[in-house]
């Protein structure tokens, strides 16, 4: 340890100088030779635990694990007195804050020197001493409070009169007071890590001053794999979100909040239900039959189920996206890994109480513009007129004679103009309830963290309501030793409705029921498309209010999530983790058709109930090794992993119900049972893993990362695999040519190459599996049992290569501009696709590994912070650029169409050179004219149909090129803003629902288009055919280009007001804080006219499923995406 104690610092001429020029010749010095002093600290956490230890003793401790090294002088720092202090992982800046808060020293810090100075006064300690104050000086005289951003009193900054050297600094409780030079005095205010504030003094009221973090300056500790590196030390490609930006938007899940936070990480909003899980693709969709979701890693534990975590509950995100970050986690981690960080007890000794809470309203944005009651008579009636215009054949007397005393008056007039959309949706109310407690007590903490959430979907009874309740506990058991535990257990009941079943899922029928139609007729019975005496071949549907009334579609969840661990310090720098966690869940599904309700597979209503049981645990050991040397660091780890899931179903089924009473809890009521069934697997996955980061000079960089997996899942012969990745960096503003810039604070360079693997497939794939049925044999029904797949004990892992190179660049300027950018090439090969086999083998497919995607593009995120007085103002320009391109498909390159499909086979191709998921289609070039009657009948069509190619081809394609986001946040004094745009650009939507809404392959309700833009012999200039019925010689309809809008959007996503209380009236009411706001999500969106659905963003299909895979952008009938207005608070005790 440094002392200056009477030894001489800088000789000039051999003259002597006092220590206390010689002190202060030295920190003017220091401050000339680095532009970073504060820096070190704030990258560098360390482990402490000391209580009643005399200063010294803790000093030596600190410079022990650090590089740091303490400078005072004995004379006028005490290091006998005595201080108490806990610290486990913790920043050093927030130790060395909170250790010298007893005590009356101050310091600066120079490089790796901590310099302490004691302070002069407890409270306001003046730089230059004032003479008496007069009266005329006490009106001159101003008093205030400096805090940071979230409210906390910052001790020890310094506020300085402009243009003097009179100056103060605040006392442990963020309080100064100043006597003023002069009446109309600027004050500058500063803190070390935060932005040096300008605000006019206003004497005679007391000033509240709020930092904002220096993000030039801080240094960023980063969660990677198994462990934290300092941002200026990652060669890959991380990005981070904290929790509060998280909760700037009122959300239902976790990855809803992460939309539009991270370049390149794509979430998608599918379906406006609060039961529906977002879909997030980072850096391009990479697989054809796995998965593409990433790998969400909770406190170090995978979790199945993510949506399902409270937002509340998360106190950072890192999301990975390159191979240097991601083959930490091997053959796991190719489509990228996001990495939560949950909230714990308190750093600090004391307890704090918060209650967050907020209530919101939903409302259908916008309706489709769709035919009303006498319209819709009037489409039925031409149709019938105009089908044997042009057929001799063909004779149709008009059947809908407008009779029906139920639903028309004496004179044929509609009874009823029912918008079945207004009907089937309401106004959703959500309320939000969120009470954490942290506690500290010496080498202990404890977090108890309870939220519920009430959230109504747009639709009739759709809904989740969910209570989670979370545990933490943390203590220093010795020096040594330390101990952690975590416990999150959350109850969800969700409420939702029918998805498929043609003409019974609400989200179609709300809008091809016809309006003629009312919910219920006056004696109180539902009606349906049936309910007509006139037979016209309407299309059967089903009441879409009487099936979400009655229908019941009920999922139960029970999950218990945690994690256990010990650390063992062995040496300096070196500890050793072993840690178990485990994901339990139970799950319920209750099905129930009444049998009133119009269904036309099980008329006298069904009942299901389903259970499943999902069991993961996995069980780790690591150890690593943290060393600074004098021009260098080393971050090592090396570890074993063992992972195992299991799971079962089973399954029950029964229908024709006397009634309606018993619903799913008497199964055996019901007259018809089906088959009971059962399902189990399980799989099981064991690794190994290394990672080393070198340091030189802060300026040069390498990190080595490797994992051997050995999975289940995968062929007898193709088991094991190995993942490296070679990580490299260059600090230029390191270097002695930038380091004296008072331009560039950062300025750096890295790429990275490496291997990463998919596991996400079938636990049985690679196997020979045996199906059981029932097959007829001389009239007898028997069982019976078949293999239904052939086995490849060469089956292995689909591989993704990844190139990545980065720039990162930082300014020192007002405001403060930071600029990311990434260059990546992603190719995946290996693809698990069905190969061609001769079928005299009894099949036709096999499953191999033989093709290949490739992705290639670029993140860009672009920032700025600017300050000034009471004004602050944060813009971040988040985009991500995507090209993706099918490499190869077997030997022959053959295409493939998975689906989903619809209308005479599937709607997407997989093509050698083309997207994934493609639109696969017929072109429309219009609509046949009367005098081009010969030439349509040569390809067999009538004037007014639709003339289209005669050969499919890709039509576009649902995966955007350009995503995006621009965030602004503004701090007005007490007031806060925030305004978040989203858009889309360059992407195509294929619209199924034209099928029937507008091409009208049955007679059904559709869009007005079909009216005000329909081909007849006086407008046919158009591409909307004319009007038919279909039952007769109808309409032809098929998908094709007509059916493709552009996707393209502008978003206004979130705008939200906000207002922080004053502390004087906080703490009168018994508080420490209190912030009330308001915001709309989803307020506007514009959009391409050729789009006619609810909301461009979106999918109709699970992309859980094979088909669904491809079926992004692709809708057959919507969940709108409501607009939601909120109102909340945040408090604390």
């Amino acid at each position: 340890m440094e002392k200056l104690k009477g030894i001489r610092l800088f000789t000039f001429n051999s003259i002597k100088i006092s220590l206390a020029l010689k002190l202060t010749l030295f920190l003017l010095l220091a401050s000339i030779l680095s532009v970073h002093a504060n820096a070190y600290s704030q990258r560098t956490k360390v482990s402490l635990s000391f209580e009643n230890a005399t200063m010294q003793k803790v000093l030596e401790e600190i410079e022990a694990i650090t590089d740091f090294k303490f400078v005072y002088t004995n004379n006028e720092i005490d290091a006998d007195q005595r201080v108490s202090v806990t610290a486990e992982n913790e920043k050093l800046s927030s130790v060395l804050k909170r250790l010298f808060q007893q005590t009356d020293i101050s310091y600066k810090l120079r490089r790796k020197l901590i310099i302490l100075r004691s302070l002069p006064l407890p409270k306001s300690a003046k730089v230059v001493p004032l003479p008496d104050k007069t009266e005329e000086d006490q009106q001159l005289q101003v008093s205030g409070t400096v805090t940071d951003a979230n409210g906390d009193p910052l001790p020890g900054a310094n506020v300085v009169e402009k243009d003097t050297q009179n100056g103060v600094v605040t006392d442990f409780d963020g309080n100064f007071t100043i006597s003023l030079q002069n009446a109309d005095a600027t004050l500058l205010v500063s803190y070390i890590g935060f932005i040096t504030k300008e605000v006019s003094a206003t004497p005679g009221d007391e000033m509240s001053i709020q930092l904002t973090t220096d993000t030039a300056q801080l240094e960023e500790v980063v969660l990677v794999g198994y462990g934290v590196q300092r941002k200026s030390d990652v060669t890959g490609s991380v990005s981070s979100v904290a929790g509060e930006d998280l909760l700037r938007r009122p959300v239902a899940n976790a990855i809803q909040g992460l939309q539009g936070r991270v370049a390149g990480a794509n979430v998608y909003l599918n379906s406006g239900s609060p039961t529906a899980a977002p879909r997030i693709i980072i850096r391009g969709l990479g697989t054809i039959n796995s998965s593409s979701n990433p790998l969400f890693v909770v406190d170090g534990v995978v979790m199945e189920d993510f949506q399902f975590l409270n937002p509340n509950d998360i106190a950072s995100m890192e999301v990975l996206k390159d191979a240097s970050s991601t083959a930490i986690y091997g053959a796991r981690g190719a489509n990228g890994v996001i990495l939560v960080t949950t909230k714990r007890g308190a750093k600090t000794d004391g307890i704090t109480v918060s209650y967050d809470s907020f209530m919101s309203a939903g409302t259908l944005r916008k309706k489709i513009d769709l035919l009303n009651a006498e319209e819709f008579l009037e489409v039925v009636e031409t149709g019938f007129a105009n089908t044997p215009k042009y057929r001799d054949d063909v004779t149709v007397a008009p059947i809908l004679t407008r009779s029906d005393p139920r639903l028309f008056d004496a004179q044929g007039n509609p009874l009823y103009d029912t918008d079945w959309q207004e009907e089937a949706t309401r106004t959703a109310i959500t309320h939000n309830h969120q009470l954490s407690i942290q506690q500290r007590n010496g080498n202990s903490s404890i977090g108890a963290f309870l939220n519920f959430a009430d959230i109504e979907g747009i639709m009739l009874n759709n809904d989740l309501e969910r209570w989670n309740g979370k545990l933490t506990y943390d203590t220093k058991i010795k020096d040594w030793l330390s101990f952690g535990a975590n416990l999150l257990v959350n109850y969800t009941k969700e409420n939702s409705f029918q998805e498929g079943g043609g003409n019974q899922m609400p989200r179609r029928t709300m809008i091809e029921m016809p309006p003629i139609f009312p919910v219920r007729f006056p004696d109180g019975s539902w009606s349906n498309s049936r309910t007509i005496t006139d037979n016209f071949n309407l299309e059967a549907m089903a009441n879409p209010v009487h099936v979400l009334e009655t229908e019941v579609r009920r999922r139960l969840r029970n999950q218990i999530f945690g994690n256990v661990f010990l650390e063992f310090q062995i040496a300096e720098g070196l500890t050793f983790k072993t840690q178990f966690g485990i994901d339990k869940q139970d799950r319920t599904f209750q099905n129930f058709q009444p049998n009133d309700l119009l269904n036309i597979s099980a008329p006298l209503g069904s009942a299901e109930v389903i259970e499943q049981k999902v069991t993961f645990w996995q069980q780790e050991n690591f150890l690593t090794y943290n060393k600074s040397f004098e021009n260098s660091r080393i971050n090592a780890v090396l570890g074993a992993s063992w992972q195992e899931r299991e799971f079962f179903e089973f399954s029950a089924r029964s229908e024709g119900f006397p009634d309606n009473s018993l619903s799913f809890y008497r199964l055996e009521s019901g007259s018809i049972f089906g088959e009971p069934r059962s399902e189990y697997n399980d799989w099981s996955i064991n690794s190994y893993f290394a990672r080393i980061g070198y340091t030189y000079k802060d300026r040069y960089l390498i990190t080595l990362t490797g994992r051997a997996d050995g999975s289940s899942r995968f062929g007898e012969n193709n088991k094991y695999g190995f993942f490296p990745s070679i990580g490299l960096g260059w600090v230029l503003s390191e270097e002695e040519f930038l380091s004296e810039s008072s331009f560039l604070n950062r300025l750096k360079l890295r790429t990275s190459y490496g291997v990463t693997g998919n596991t996400e497939i079938d636990p049985y794939s690679t196997l020979a599996t045996i199906n059981s049925g029932t097959a007829l044999i001389n009239g007898q029904r028997v069982n019976d049992s078949f293999v239904n797949r052939i086995p490849n004990p060469d089956v292995g892992w689909e591989t993704t290569t990844q190139f990545d190179v980065g720039l990162e660049v930082s300014t020192k300027t007002n405001p403060q501009i930071n600029l990311e950018l990434d260059y990546y090439y992603k190719l995946t090969e290996d693809l698990l696709l069905n190969r061609p086999i001769p079928r005299s083998t009894g099949f036709s497919s096999i499953r191999d590994n033989i093709g290949s995607i490739s992705n290639r593009g670029a993140d860009i995120s672009i920032s700025s912070q600017y300050t000034k007085e009471n004004f602050y103002w944060e813009s971040v320009l988040n985009m991500n650029y995507n090209v993706n391109r099918i490499e190869k498909l077997g030997a022959n390159d053959e295409d493939i169409f998975p689906g989903p499909g619809f209308v005479s086979g599937s709607n997407t191709i997989l093509r050698v050179g083309e997207p994934v998921a493609s639109f696969w289609g017929l072109e429309r070039f219009g609509i046949w004219g009367t005098d081009e009657a010969a030439e349509a009948a040569a390809v067999g069509a009538l004037p007014g149909e639709a003339k289209r190619s005669t050969e499919r081809t890709i039509i576009g394609n649902g995966l955007p090129a350009w995503t995006g986001s621009f965030i602004n946040n503004f701090r007005i004094g007490r007031f806060d803003i925030t305004a978040d745009l989203q858009f889309v650009f360059d992407v195509d939507i294929l619209q199924q629902a034209h099928h029937s809404t507008e091409d009208r392959s049955g007679i059904a309700n559709g869009l007005r288009t079909i009216l005000t833009e329909g081909w007849t012999p006086q407008n046919q200039n158009t591409q909307v055919q004319e009007i038919r019925n279909q039952g007769t010689s109808g309409q032809n309809s098929q998908v094709d280009s007509r059916w493709v809008a552009d996707g393209s959007y502008l978003r206004g996503n979130l705008f939200t007001l906000g207002y922080t209380f004053p502390d004087n009236f906080v703490n009168s009411i018994g508080l420490n804080m209190l912030r009330i706001y308001g915001s709309v999500d989803n307020a506007f969106v514009l959009q391409s006219d050729s789009f006619q659905g609810f909301d461009p963003e979106g999918s109709s299909h699970d992309s859980s499923l094979d088909s669904g895979q491809f079926g992004q952008n692709i809708f057959f009938f919507q969940y709108p995406r409501p607009r939601t207005f909120t109102l909340g608070f945040n408090l604390k005790f």
